[in-house]
């Protein structure tokens, strides 16, 4: 399996949105609907002095069309770490996929993918690796 190395920097945004995530989660609890997870999330992250966009549009080009709006990205923290947030039952592989194709396409080397409907948060994170990242 290819290494693909995560700037410290990047880690640094993982560790502080996975902290802001355990905040959110033991606030909130499970149960809620994404959005309302989502607006904490940013706010939390906005509070830590983290730059956070949200549901940032993603074009994409198809057979020399410019879809403009074919994917809305949940969070951007400080334009290098992309966060996918759910409030499902359980994760699928679909989801994972997901993350990988915005990764590749926004050229990033590291995405989380947060599912709050959990009993305990840690049990709720993932992270996807963007295994064609060049640094």
């Amino acid at each position: 399996m290819k290494q693909v190395v995560v700037p410290d920097e990047i880690e640094r945004l993982a560790t502080l949105t996975v902290n802001a995530a355990l905040t959110v989660h033991r606030t909130l609890g499970p149960g809620l609907l994404e959005s309302a997870y989502h607006e904490c999330l940013a706010i939390e992250l906005s509070l830590a002095g983290l730059g956070v966009e949200r549901e940032k549009s993603l074009p994409l080009v198809y057979r020399g069309h410019s879809i403009e709006s074919a994917y809305r990205l949940d969070l951007i923290i400080n334009g290098k770490l992309l966060v996918e947030l759910k409030a499902i039952e359980g994760l699928q592989p679909i989801h994972r996929v997901q993350v990988t194709t915005y990764l590749k396409l926004l050229k990033l080397p590291l995405g989380l993918l947060i599912n709050f409907n959990v009993p305990l948060i840690k049990d709720g994170i993932t992270r996807v690796l963007n295994l064609d990242f060049q640094s």
